[in-house]
This record gives structure tokens, sequence and C-alpha cells, in this order.
């Protein structure tokens, strides 16, 4: 057997960048109004315009809302290979891999339950004092729960920290009680972290068993096609639509689950791709490609999501199918003789950026063309193409430019998304309604743009306090 080799000299902060957008633009968006008066219909997702936003399952396109989604979803991805290959490289065994996977499991299963249900709208429909004060309560006890404690503090305080946290929450979630007068149920979870949660267990065993084999990881893409293609409307018999219906644990886990891999499995292949590049030393600041090409090749990273967005979302197919393969050309052509690791990083991802985008664009028309809900097989494979573009993006930013301040916000609400996610119902928007702040912020809020505004300043404010978190090396688990 060959010794395990870590050479690690490089940080993917570009993924952490993604993912920080990522979760900061869902954040974004879920503040964004819904009057009657309302913003523009590319301000929310696709299939629940303005005025009235009702789901209207026909209607085709995607807006920048429902990029936020598949973008976490494939930084998840790209950090299996990452977090996996370091504790395969210390020696650590599959079958303890295989434990610690179905822990973070189980972590983020009771995460999806317990922050939906300590939402302090959620609590109650007219949150008083009391309501906020029991969120935020709430909110602090996930810090000895999820909080990674230092390895060198000893294990029976580690112990009773995890005791008190976890006893004080069951005792929080069973004595909460709901609107209509329930109390907690397995059924009111948080379908974002059950999905996410699916995927942390199921991705990271794809890549496990799958990491030395590329070509059975896109065979079971294939797979997921056919089950996917067995069970359109048009399919209403057979066993394969039986198992795609059957879930042994309907609040927590259903086989329809699984068709996000169409993203995951992109992301592990892009992660396996940073993780080699990770592994090379550091090179001199000689560069094989220029300033100004660099500066190109950034300017058309963001340009290919921008034209997606608009041309899918207007419906110019012809005219944006042609541009885009048109663009994948030039790029092709920027990114040729690559010297340097980092030049061959953005070569080789480019490369699947371009198979994701293509397979998507011949995708468009099937199933009436792409949509986030219900989620088109276009929608896995372009929004796939359009992270890797991203990455490139960030990473010219960081690793060439060397700019890493203008995304460090980014950066550490990437490396924190668990705070950032429970954080702005239990945390900024408790205290802002705690010391009349809110009220100030509803009173500015009185044009659809204004609402917006407030959106940002929520968002920000959240961005700040997460920041700060991890600066002061306060993580969850993830």
């Amino acid at each position: 057997m060959e010794p395990r080799i870590n050479i690690t000299t490089k940080r993917a902060l570009a993924l952490d960048a993604l993912r920080g957008f990522a979760i900061l633009t869902m954040i974004l968006s879920g503040q964004i109004p819904f009057h009657t008066n309302t913003l523009p219909a590319w301000m929310y997702h696709a299939q629940v315009p303005p005025p009235e936003h009702k789901w209207i399952p026909t209607l085709p396109g995607i807006t920048w809302v429902d990029l936020v989604f598949p973008f976490f979803l494939f930084a998840m991805g790209a950090a299996f290979p990452l977090a996996l290959s370091r504790r395969l490289d210390e020696g650590v065994t599959k079958w303890k891999i295989s434990l610690s996977i179905l822990e973070r499991g189980f972590l983020l299963g009771f995460f999806a339950l317990y922050v939906q249900a300590i939402r302090p709208y959620v609590i109650s429909k007219s949150p008083t004092t009391e309501t906020f004060l029991i969120a935020l309560l709430a909110f602090f006890l996930c810090f000895p729960i999820y909080t990674r404690l230092p390895k060198d503090w000893n294990l029976w305080i580690k112990i009773a920290i995890r005791v008190i946290g976890w006893v004080s929450a069951f005792l929080l979630l069973f004595n909460l009680k709901y609107p209509d007068g329930s109390g907690f149920s397995l059924y009111r979870s948080d379908i974002i972290i059950v999905v996410l949660t699916n995927m942390a267990v199921f991705g990271s065993f794809v890549w496990l068993f799958t990491r030395s084999n590329l070509l059975v990881r896109l065979g079971l893409l294939g797979i997921l096609i056919a089950i996917r293609l067995s069970n359109m409307p048009i399919q209403t018999e057979g066993w394969v639509s039986q198992i795609w219906n059957y879930s042994p644990i309907p609040w927590m886990y259903r086989l329809y689950y699984l068709q996000y891999l169409f993203i995951v499995i992109p992301g592990m292949i892009a992660g396996e791709i940073l993780l080699k590049w990770m592994k090379t030393k550091d090179e001199s600041n000689d560069k094989g490609w220029s300033n100004l090409q660099y500066i190109f090749i950034a300017f058309l990273m963001f340009f290919f999501v921008f034209e997606l967005l608009v041309g899918l979302y207007n419906r110019w197919l012809i005219e944006t199918t042609i541009l885009t393969f048109v663009l994948l050309l030039v790029t092709y052509y920027l990114l040729k003789n690559p010297i340097t690791s980092t030049e061959k990083l953005y070569r080789e991802l480019f490369y699947w950026a371009i198979y994701w985008l293509v397979l998507g664009l011949f995708f468009e028309p099937y199933e009436g063309g792409i949509k986030k809900d219900k989620a088109t097989l276009s929608y896995y494979f372009i929004t796939s193409g359009l992270a890797i573009c991203t990455i490139i993006f960030f990473s010219i930013i960081i690793d060439v430019f060397k700019k890493k301040k203008w995304v460090q916000l980014l950066i550490d609400n990437g490396q924190n998304p668990m705070i950032a996610y429970a954080g702005v119902n239990n945390f900024i928007i408790p205290i802002l309604s705690l010391t009349g702040l809110m009220k100030l912020l509803n009173i500015m809020a009185v044009t659809p743009w204004l609402g917006f505004l407030k959106g940002l300043i929520i968002t920000f404010l959240l961005a700040l306090f997460v920041s700060l978190c991890t600066r002061l090396k306060i993580f969850w688990r993830t």
C-alpha cells in the first residue's frame, strides 16, 4: 500500500465564497417583500410571479433567486472530497467515516426540525416580546449542541456542554405551543435543511465509495436519470414508481430528494479538481496569462450567469443558445496553454462547465422548459455549470489578483452557513424587534424597493454577525 501524503498548501476560498454567496442570497430572497404593488417578476422565483405569487408549474424560466439553492448544493458536493479525503489521509477507516456521516445526518436532521420549530413567526402569528426572547434562547441553545469545541478541552467538560445543550433544547421543544394548539411534530420541519440532510448522507457515501472511479459516479447519474424518466406524469405504474413513492420515514427521507444528486455529483467532480490543485505547491508570481486575459476570463464567467438568466427567463432560446456556444468557444480559446497549476485548474473546471451547460441547454425544451419548481433536468445541469463559472470568477479575484478582502464577508459566511441560516430569524430579527429598530425599518419600507433595501440591511447585519463568529473561531458543525 502506498503511503498517504498530505501536502495541501492552498485553501479553496473560492468555494467558501460561493457557499457564502449562496447562503446570503438565500436569506436575502426570503426578506423580499410580497406587496400587492410589488417588485419586478425577476426578483422572485420564476414559477411564483407577482402580483399573486401563486405557483404556476407550467411557467418556464429561472431568476437569480433560483440559483441560490443549487449553488449551495454544488458547494456541498464540492466539499465532500476536501473533507473526507483529509480524514482518509489521516488514516481514519471507512467504517468510522461512515459513522461520522450518519452522525452528521442526524445533526442536520435535528436541525431541520429544530430551526423550523423555533422561528418566532412559527411560534406565534403575532410575536410578542416573550416570543422573541424564546426565539433568542432557542438560538443560543444551538451553540452547545453544534459548536466545534477545542480538541484540547477536557473530554468530560465537552460531554457536559453537549448534554446541557441537548437536554435544554428538547425541554424547550416539548413545551412550545403553536397557534393551532399543537406541540412538537416531526412533520414541522424546514424542507431546505431536509433536502440538505439527504444530500449530506447519500452524497457523502456516493463519494466515499466512488472516489477512485469517476465512470461509476457518472453511471450513477445515468441510473438517476432513468429513475427520473420512469416517474414522469405519463408513467403512473411500475416497480420504479413504487420505490419512488415509498418512504419508511416520510418526514425526513423521500427518494424524490435524491434527484438533487444531479447537482451534488457535478460538485464532487469540481471538488476533486480543487483538491488536486490544493495539493500542488505554491508557484512564483509568474503567470502564463496576462492580467488582461484574466480580466476577460473573469468577466466571461460572470457574463455566463447573467446572459443565461436573462435569456432563459425571457425565453430568447435560440439567441441565448447561440450566444452561449459562441462565448464557450471564446473562453475555451482564452484558457489555452495554461502554465501554472491555477491556470490548469481553471481550464479543467471550465471543461466540465462546458459539458454541464451544453447538456442543460439540450435538455432545456424537455419538461416544458427550465424550471426550479418542479425542478427540470436542464435546471440541474445549467445551474451546475454556472456554479463552476462562479467559482472561477471568485478564484480569479482571490487567488490571482489577491483581492481576498473584496469577498471576505462571503468567505466568512460560507465557512459558517448554519449560524447564518438560523441567525436571521432567531437572532437578527428578534434583536431588531426587541430594540424597536424593526419598527423604524418597517416605517422606512413604504415602497417595494425600500422594502428590498430593508431586506438588504437585515442580510448585511446577519453577514456581519456571522463574520464575527467566524473570526472568533466559533463554528457550528456542518
